[in-house]
């Protein structure tokens, strides 16, 4: 074995494949990922292709809901991707490196697990005017009527402004979190505060310069999402006028073909949006980098900042949206001005449908099934120069693609079917379970990789053997997201499904627009328990198998 191992290592050119082998490789690799993304291209074409005519944006700009949608759209994705920023990165600024800093990563997996749509209804039962939040000031004030400070229509979308911003905090929070476990950056801070400087120094001076460039394709798209967003919308207001994605919903879905096609215009608009908004805060980047200049070297002493405490508020309103649905669940008879519920019961569980619950589960395993392997593979053997194209669903707003989606799957004539919707999610699936999982692939050691090829395995051997076994956490984590992701997805549910196919988020958004609170509060409930038991497996399972090998806990 030795001799072998010896003379193998000596002799490394079977090691290293020619080229038209590599070319071979990247093609079949490159291959799947085309299947996903392919077909979206001349869709796109075939969607938008009648929102070039005149008649057609003149029709939606005259349309009298029109001005006022695209106003709350722009103050509701500009207003949540600030304070989602601002929230961040001031609890990164004030926990970070501290124990706390820890604790806070573990408290955000069940957090992270919470679909929008879920936490959206979650949030409505905390500030409705009948809501918990209601319920608990009127306990001092004796109020005996719900208050009026809300309402269903919320003409400004403050109440989607507010739950875009917490949910997506925690987005950018669980994105920091990945770049400040990097060696460089705890290397960096020790430095910076060896020579005397303080805790916001070394954030203004050394960290923030470095994290907020690679911040950038994460902010783009909490912007892009704040833009497209539908479900947390239609959930939480306003109503009319809805947001701009919410009436481009409307229209899509119209038997008319001329308010299909301004649905569609509508669909660019938002396009637009997000790229003028992205090409002004690039723009406002660079000069502020250019103007930026040398550290002085003073250094200060440390203010009562670090005794900011936003962490708790923010992380309290997420475990009490959740909490406010386990009691509807379980409420028989609760009404205003009651705290608690009068009387407790099972009853709504037990009359519980079910039948959403196992769609989503089973479309869930398959997208994640064809998934894990098409993400392997193209990290394996791919282009690693691509890896952007396969992040731009990500980026972009959800209607533009959902409607290419639509109309590729109208001329193979694949809509409505089992097929349709399964392909449908795998286009928001892949793109989020390769970006979990380069990070570790490009950390894995090359050497243990190359040892295995020493000793006979092949390439596809020696990442059966040797790299994926190594990699099962983030293997494990990819799944979880990616089970997250698929359970999450509303409007490629709705279109490519063609209304045949309910899940548990299509089910509460229905049931969010005048169904039985406790009916709602049960779907949501079924919608959190299946993201978050794949997060908890994808904790408990390299716990288990590595219980035995050091090097796999």
């Amino acid at each position: 074995m030795a001799q072998a191992l010896r003379f193998a290592l000596i002799n490394l050119k079977p090691l290293h494949p020619s080229k038209s082998t590599q070319r071979v490789s990247k093609w079949l690799a490159a291959l799947p990922v085309a299947l996903i993304f392919v077909p979206d291209i001349p869709g796109l074409w075939w969607a938008l292709r009648p929102a070039w005519q005149v008649a057609i944006w003149e029709g939606l700009w005259n349309d009298p809901q029109f001005i006022h949608a695209l106003g709350n759209t722009l103050l509701s994705a500009l207003l949540s991707t600030l304070l989602a920023c601002a929230m961040a990165s001031t609890i990164a600024t004030v926990v970070y490196p501290s124990e706390l800093w820890l604790k806070l990563q573990r408290y955000l997996a069940p957090l992270l697990s919470v679909p929008h749509a879920a936490f959206a209804i979650g949030v409505f039962f905390l500030l409705a005017p009948s809501g918990w939040l209601a319920r608990w000031v009127a306990l001092p004030f004796d109020w005996m009527a719900p208050p009026a400070w809300v309402t269903v229509q919320d003409p400004y979308a403050v109440s989607l402004s507010l739950a875009l911003a917490i949910k997506e905090s925690w987005f950018l929070l669980w994105v920091l979190a990945a770049l400040l476990g990097e060696s460089t950056v705890a290397k960096h801070t020790r430095v910076a505060r060896s020579l005397g400087y303080n805790a916001l120094q070394t954030w203004r001076l050394i960290l923030w310069p470095q994290l907020l460039p690679r911040l950038g394709w994460p902010l783009a798209a909490v912007f892009a999402y704040g833009l497209s967003v539908v479900d947390m919308a239609v959930i939480l207001g306003p109503g009319t006028p809805p947001t701009l994605a919410v009436l481009a919903w409307h229209w899509l879905s119209d038997p008319e073909p001329a308010i299909q096609a301004r649905g569609d215009a509508a669909s660019l608009v938002l396009l637009v949006l997000l790229l003028v908004g992205s090409g002004v805060v690039h723009w406002l980047w660079r000069r502020t980098t250019q103007r930026r200049t040398y550290p002085t070297g003073t250094r200060l002493p440390l203010r009562g900042w670090q005794r900011l405490n936003l962490h708790t508020p923010l992380f309290l309103i997420g475990y009490a949206a959740v909490a406010v649905l386990l009691l509807w669940s379980v409420a028989d008879t609760w009404f205003f001005p009651s705290i608690w519920p009068d009387d407790l019961s099972w009853r709504t569980w037990a009359l519980a449908d079910l039948a959403p619950f196992w769609t989503t589960f089973w479309l869930a395993l398959v997208v994640n099934g064809l998934c894990l392997p098409t993400a392997l593979v193209w990290l394996e053997w791919g282009p690693k120069q691509a890896n952007a194209i396969l992040y731009l669903p990500l980026i972009l707003p959800v209607l533009p693609l959902v409607a290419g989606q639509y109309a590729a799957l109208l001329q193979m004539g694949l809509d409505g079917t089992a097929f349709a919707l399964v392909w449908s999610h795998l286009l928001w699936v892949l793109p989020y379970m390769v970006l979990t999982l380069v990070g570790p692939y490009r950390s894995f050691d090359p050497r243990l990789l190359t040892t295995a090829r020493a000793l006979g395995c092949s390439r596809m051997g020696a990442c059966l053997r040797v790299k994926w076994p190594c990699l099962m956490r983030p293997i494990l984590a990819a799944l979880a997201v990616g089970f997250a992701v698929s359970v999450a997805q509303y409007l490629p549910t709705l279109f490519a499904g063609g209304g045949r196919f309910v899940t548990v988020t299509t089910e509460a958004v229905a049931l969010s627009a005048g169904g039985n609170r406790r009916t709602l509060a049960v779907q949501a409930l079924l919608q959190i328990a299946l993201p978050l038991a794949a997060f908890a497996l994808a904790a408990w399972l390299p716990a288990w198998v590595g219980r035995n090998r050091r090097g796999l806990r």
